[in-house]
């Protein structure tokens, strides 16, 4: 057993802001912090040992807690105050599991109701949803990741068939699933997306190793030898790269969610801890510097949540601006690395301990940081939005 227990949650909301989320959202806010409280013990075990426990992602389906607010035949309705605290609440969790979201329903699922035809729709949406098939998006190569616009992969039409080749890292569920949407050049230069059976000959997907960061899902490098896809593997409604662009956008919302779930574990095991933890003859709740650092952490924290609420309610309103989802990308993956840093100190020695949680956000809160566009890339994007002059080139 654990020495000490900081992993109940706390429902931190310093300004009542999800005071009165109504019946529908709460539902499906109430099915993830079950799942999130379940399956702890699991995730844990699954981080510490890099595997990936496919079966609590067949659960995520059975909850239907995968489409992120994605629309589409066969799909239950998902308000965006919904999706983002699913997302939330899943990742104050686990990360790995809050990317699963990501990658399944935010990525794959997305571009396929965005942009599929209508029998690419059905084939594949409800199945996805309901994790009784896994989906990736491959998008980013081993050579171009923040200027994934110059990707190389080339997708060439060939008779009655178009023969994809290229290479593609850092794909979630690249080695385990079993599609694949690639992006890929056509003859004409121009971005388009591509539905990939894994098991199409010429398909190659090695599971990356090694990782310090959401060790509990498997990402890939992969190989496209000359895969030969039929004509309507084709994702009829992309065409430039912006089509891949709105459905990034789209997703940097979550991942702002995400990053609050994270902060909100780590900020209340840091709470509880403080008011558990005895030195020098009382908790280190009652002393001076631990107070103030517990009150750094929630300004933080309410700030992210503010972030959240105002472009769920955008969103919902269909108002949001693409570049409003990268400020709050940018300002609450920062705020999280900066509230978990806090929270490892506050915890000391113990704050290594998976058994107590931090250090496994903390870790993944890394790869929130740089995955759905980097800091750098985000504050560039804003910068051209401000000033009317980009800095890219």
């Amino acid at each position: 057993m654990p020495d000490y227990d900081v992993s109940v949650p706390l429902d931190t909301d310093y300004y009542e802001l999800f005071r009165d989320v109504p019946a529908a959202d709460r539902a499906f806010w109430d099915r993830a912090r079950a799942f999130a409280i379940e399956t702890l013990d699991e995730v844990t075990e699954a981080w510490d040992k890099a595997e990936y426990p496919l079966h609590l992602v067949r659960r995520l389906g059975e909850l239907d807690l995968l489409t992120d607010g994605v629309a589409g035949p066969g799909l239950t309705a998902m308000s965006p105050l919904a999706a983002g605290l699913v997302n939330m609440e899943i990742s104050r969790g686990d990360g790995s599991m809050g990317t699963v979201v990501a990658v399944q329903g935010g990525l794959a699922l997305r571009s396929i109701a965005l942009y599929g035809s209508e029998a690419q729709k059905a084939e594949w949406l409800v199945p996805l949803a309901r994790a009784e098939k896994l989906g990736a998006f491959a998008l980013t190569e081993p050579d171009h990741g923040s200027d994934s616009v110059a990707l190389e992969t080339t997708a060439t039409r060939e008779g009655d068939a178009w023969v994809i080749t290229g290479e593609k890292k850092w794909i979630g569920n690249g080695s385990v699933g079993d599609v694949t949407v690639v992006w890929a050049r056509d003859d004409d230069g121009n971005v388009r997306g591509f539905l990939v059976p894994q098991d199409t000959p010429g398909y190659q997907a090695q599971t990356i190793t090694g990782k310090g960061s959401l060790r509990g899902i498997h990402q890939a490098r992969i190989v496209l030898d000359n895969v030969r896809v039929p004509l309507d593997a084709l994702l009829p409604g992309t065409r430039t790269f912006k089509d891949t662009a709105t459905v990034l956008f789209a997703t940097r919302l979550g991942v702002a969610w995400s990053a609050l779930g994270h902060a909100t574990a780590v900020f209340e095991a840091a709470l509880s801890y403080s008011n558990q933890r005895i030195q020098f003859g009382k908790p280190l709740a009652g002393f001076q510097l631990v107070q103030e650092r517990l009150t750094r952490m929630l300004s933080q924290l309410t700030a992210m949540q503010l972030y959240c609420l105002r472009l769920a309610e955008l969103d919902a309103a269909g108002t949001m601006r693409p570049i409003q989802a990268s400020l709050a990308k940018y300002h609450n993956t920062r705020a999280a690395r900066e509230i978990a840093a806090t929270a490892r100190d506050v915890l000391g020695g113990n704050g290594i301990l998976l058994e107590n949680h931090v250090i496994r956000h903390l870790a993944d809160i890394e790869s929130l940081h740089t995955y759905e566009g980097t800091e750098s890339v985000q504050s560039l994007l804003i910068g051209r939005d401000l000033t009317g002059v980009s800095a890219f080139r």
